[in-house]
Protein backbone atom coordinates (compact mmCIF):
# COMPACT_ATOMS: atom_id res chain seq x y z
CA UNK A 1 0.00 0.00 0.00
CA UNK A 2 1.47 3.34 -0.99
CA UNK A 3 1.65 6.31 1.37
CA UNK A 4 -1.41 8.22 0.08
CA UNK A 5 -3.98 5.37 0.23
CA UNK A 6 -2.86 4.69 3.81
CA UNK A 7 -3.33 8.38 4.65
CA UNK A 8 -6.74 8.46 2.90
CA UNK A 9 -7.84 5.29 4.72
CA UNK A 10 -6.69 6.70 8.06
CA UNK A 11 -8.49 10.00 7.43
CA UNK A 12 -11.71 8.20 6.45
CA UNK A 13 -11.53 5.93 9.50
CA UNK A 14 -10.79 8.85 11.83
CA UNK A 15 -13.69 10.81 10.35
CA UNK A 16 -16.09 7.89 10.76
CA UNK A 17 -14.99 7.36 14.36
CA UNK A 18 -15.22 11.09 15.11
CA UNK A 19 -18.72 11.32 13.68
CA UNK A 20 -19.91 8.16 15.42
CA UNK A 21 -23.68 8.11 15.80
CA UNK A 22 -24.03 11.88 15.46
CA UNK A 23 -25.00 11.49 11.80
CA UNK A 24 -28.42 12.80 11.04
CA UNK A 25 -30.68 12.57 8.02
CA UNK A 26 -29.32 14.96 5.47
CA UNK A 27 -26.60 17.38 6.37
CA UNK A 28 -28.64 18.58 9.37
CA UNK A 29 -28.75 22.05 10.89
CA UNK A 30 -25.84 23.94 9.33
CA UNK A 31 -25.58 26.60 12.05
CA UNK A 32 -21.92 27.14 12.95
CA UNK A 33 -21.41 26.72 16.69
CA UNK A 34 -17.65 26.22 17.08
CA UNK A 35 -14.45 26.94 15.22
CA UNK A 36 -11.02 25.35 15.36
CA UNK A 37 -8.15 26.62 13.24
CA UNK A 38 -10.56 28.44 10.90
CA UNK A 39 -12.83 25.42 10.29
CA UNK A 40 -16.39 25.77 11.59
CA UNK A 41 -18.50 22.90 12.95
CA UNK A 42 -22.21 22.47 13.57
CA UNK A 43 -23.74 21.18 16.82
CA UNK A 44 -23.03 17.57 15.75
CA UNK A 45 -19.37 18.26 14.94
CA UNK A 46 -19.86 18.16 11.17
CA UNK A 47 -17.94 20.69 9.05
CA UNK A 48 -20.03 23.72 8.15
CA UNK A 49 -19.82 27.23 6.77
CA UNK A 50 -19.82 30.70 8.27
CA UNK A 51 -20.97 33.70 6.25
CA UNK A 52 -21.02 37.14 7.82
CA UNK A 53 -21.83 40.35 5.93
CA UNK A 54 -21.15 38.61 2.61
CA UNK A 55 -17.72 37.36 3.70
CA UNK A 56 -17.32 33.56 3.65
CA UNK A 57 -14.98 31.42 5.70
CA UNK A 58 -11.85 30.21 3.91
CA UNK A 59 -13.05 26.59 3.71
CA UNK A 60 -16.18 27.62 1.78
CA UNK A 61 -14.08 29.67 -0.61
CA UNK A 62 -11.53 26.90 -1.11
CA UNK A 63 -14.39 24.43 -1.57
CA UNK A 64 -15.64 26.52 -4.48
CA UNK A 65 -12.17 26.47 -6.05
CA UNK A 66 -11.72 22.71 -5.55
CA UNK A 67 -15.28 21.90 -6.66
CA UNK A 68 -14.76 23.95 -9.82
CA UNK A 69 -11.53 22.10 -10.61
CA UNK A 70 -12.67 18.55 -9.83
CA UNK A 71 -16.47 18.19 -9.74
CA UNK A 72 -17.96 20.79 -12.08
CA UNK A 73 -17.28 18.71 -15.20
CA UNK A 74 -19.93 16.20 -14.17
CA UNK A 75 -22.10 17.93 -11.57
CA UNK A 76 -22.34 21.26 -13.36
CA UNK A 77 -21.52 24.78 -12.25
CA UNK A 78 -22.23 25.65 -8.62
CA UNK A 79 -23.39 22.10 -7.81
CA UNK A 80 -26.60 22.46 -9.81
CA UNK A 81 -26.29 19.15 -11.67
CA UNK A 82 -26.13 18.25 -15.35
CA UNK A 83 -27.81 15.94 -17.83
CA UNK A 84 -25.82 12.97 -16.50
CA UNK A 85 -24.96 13.79 -12.88
CA UNK A 86 -27.33 14.89 -10.12
CA UNK A 87 -27.55 18.24 -8.41
CA UNK A 88 -25.35 18.06 -5.34
CA UNK A 89 -27.43 20.83 -3.77
CA UNK A 90 -30.40 18.46 -3.78
CA UNK A 91 -28.26 15.49 -2.71
CA UNK A 92 -27.05 17.32 0.40
CA UNK A 93 -30.66 17.71 1.49
CA UNK A 94 -30.62 13.97 2.25
CA UNK A 95 -26.93 12.95 2.53
CA UNK A 96 -25.14 13.09 5.86
CA UNK A 97 -21.50 14.15 6.04
CA UNK A 98 -20.47 10.51 6.42
CA UNK A 99 -22.55 9.44 3.43
CA UNK A 100 -20.98 12.21 1.34
CA UNK A 101 -17.47 11.06 2.31
CA UNK A 102 -18.31 7.44 1.51
CA UNK A 103 -19.77 8.19 -1.94
CA UNK A 104 -16.86 10.39 -2.98
CA UNK A 105 -14.21 7.99 -1.67
CA UNK A 106 -15.81 4.73 -2.84
CA UNK A 107 -17.97 5.80 -5.76
CA UNK A 108 -21.54 4.79 -6.48
CA UNK A 109 -23.45 2.96 -9.19
CA UNK A 110 -27.12 3.47 -9.96
CA UNK A 111 -27.82 1.13 -12.84
CA UNK A 112 -31.31 0.25 -14.04
CA UNK A 113 -33.11 -0.40 -17.33
CA UNK A 114 -33.53 3.34 -17.84
CA UNK A 115 -30.21 4.72 -16.56
CA UNK A 116 -26.56 3.93 -16.02
CA UNK A 117 -25.24 6.50 -13.56
CA UNK A 118 -21.75 5.93 -12.20
CA UNK A 119 -19.86 8.09 -9.73
CA UNK A 120 -16.21 7.00 -9.92
CA UNK A 121 -14.23 6.29 -6.78
CA UNK A 122 -12.07 9.32 -5.99
CA UNK A 123 -10.52 7.87 -2.83
CA UNK A 124 -7.00 7.98 -4.27
CA UNK A 125 -7.33 11.40 -5.92
CA UNK A 126 -5.41 13.80 -3.69
CA UNK A 127 -6.90 16.83 -5.48
CA UNK A 128 -10.27 15.72 -4.12
CA UNK A 129 -9.54 13.85 -0.89
CA UNK A 130 -7.16 16.44 0.56
CA UNK A 131 -9.90 19.06 0.17
CA UNK A 132 -13.01 16.97 0.77
CA UNK A 133 -14.10 18.91 3.87
CA UNK A 134 -13.82 22.19 1.96
CA UNK A 135 -15.86 20.78 -0.95
CA UNK A 136 -18.52 19.53 1.48
CA UNK A 137 -18.62 22.88 3.29
CA UNK A 138 -19.01 24.80 0.02
CA UNK A 139 -21.79 22.49 -1.22
CA UNK A 140 -23.50 22.63 2.16
CA UNK A 141 -23.48 26.44 2.03
CA UNK A 142 -24.84 26.36 -1.54
CA UNK A 143 -27.50 23.80 -0.58
CA UNK A 144 -28.60 25.98 2.34
CA UNK A 145 -28.69 29.13 0.17
CA UNK A 146 -26.00 30.88 2.23
CA UNK A 147 -23.71 31.26 -0.80
CA UNK A 148 -24.96 32.22 -4.24
CA UNK A 149 -23.71 31.16 -7.63
CA UNK A 150 -20.17 31.94 -8.74
CA UNK A 151 -16.94 32.60 -6.88
CA UNK A 152 -17.48 34.13 -3.43
CA UNK A 153 -16.25 37.72 -3.64
CA UNK A 154 -14.83 38.06 -0.14
CA UNK A 155 -13.39 35.42 2.15
CA UNK A 156 -11.42 35.00 5.34
CA UNK A 157 -7.65 34.51 4.98
CA UNK A 158 -6.15 31.05 4.67
CA UNK A 159 -5.61 29.58 8.16
CA UNK A 160 -2.11 28.32 8.97
CA UNK A 161 -3.60 24.97 10.01
CA UNK A 162 -5.13 24.60 6.52
CA UNK A 163 -1.71 25.14 4.92
CA UNK A 164 -0.08 22.57 7.21
CA UNK A 165 -2.81 19.96 6.52
CA UNK A 166 -2.59 20.65 2.80
CA UNK A 167 1.20 20.20 2.79
CA UNK A 168 0.94 16.97 4.79
CA UNK A 169 -1.79 15.50 2.57
CA UNK A 170 -0.38 16.53 -0.80
CA UNK A 171 3.09 15.30 0.17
Amino acid sequence: MTRFPRIAAAVCLATILAIGTAWSDGSGDPAAVSVEDGKWSDKDGNPTFKVENGKVDFYSYNGFVRYSANCLQCHGPDGLGSTYAPSLLESLQRLSYGDFLAVVASGKKDVSNSSNLVMPSLGENRNVMCYLDAIFIYLRARSDGAIGRGRPEDHEPKPEAFSKAEDACMG
